[in-house]
């Protein structure tokens, strides 16, 4: 039987968050322990609404020169991830989302990312291109069936138009 981690890491970090708070509060005293999470948190704030523009901007930059934005989109998404980590109060989790800051662990991470996510896309030199679809035909019930009500195909019906005449 195979146990999960997930649940014991839920368990573990807001008690390792606490200890946290009182080793650093020892340290440096608790109304600076309190100014240190309400900076960081503040800071996480201001970081996810810059990056969340800039994020988009890149995407496109990458987009419109032809190239894949996965990296771009991966490097993001970290970014974002770390700026909500920056949010939530403790400092195990602002550790973790200053070095998610860091480019070379955001590279180490999508290289671990990369190697097993699979993008399926119609990407081309141009960029991604739309498929071109024909021309939509807006049918009634009555104009759905190809023949007509003797059971002979119907020369009025829009399949017979769109096919050329069968």
């Amino acid at each position: 039987m195979r146990i999960s981690i997930l649940p014991l890491l839920l368990l573990a970090l807001p008690l390792a968050e606490i200890a946290g708070f009182v080793v650093v509060g020892r340290q440096i005293g608790a109304l600076a322990t309190v100014s240190l999470v309400v900076a960081s948190s503040i800071g996480g704030a201001m970081l996810l609404r810059h990056q969340g523009f800039g994020v988009m901007q890149k995407v496109r930059r990458e987009i419109d020169a032809g190239h894949d934005p996965g990296r771009q989109l991966a490097h993001g998404a970290m970014t974002l991830i770390a700026a909500l980590l920056l949010i939530v109060p403790g400092f195990i989790t602002d550790i973790a989302a200053l070095l998610l800051l860091l480019p070379p662990v955001r590279n180490l991470a999508w290289g671990f990312v990369k190697s097993r996510v699979t993008v399926m896309t119609d990407f081309g030199a141009a960029g991604f291109s739309r498929r071109r679809r024909g021309p939509t035909i807006d049918l009634d019930d009555e104009d759905f069936s190809r023949q007509d009500r003797n059971g002979r195909p119907d020369p009025d019906s829009p399949w017979r138009r769109l096919g050329g005449g069968d």
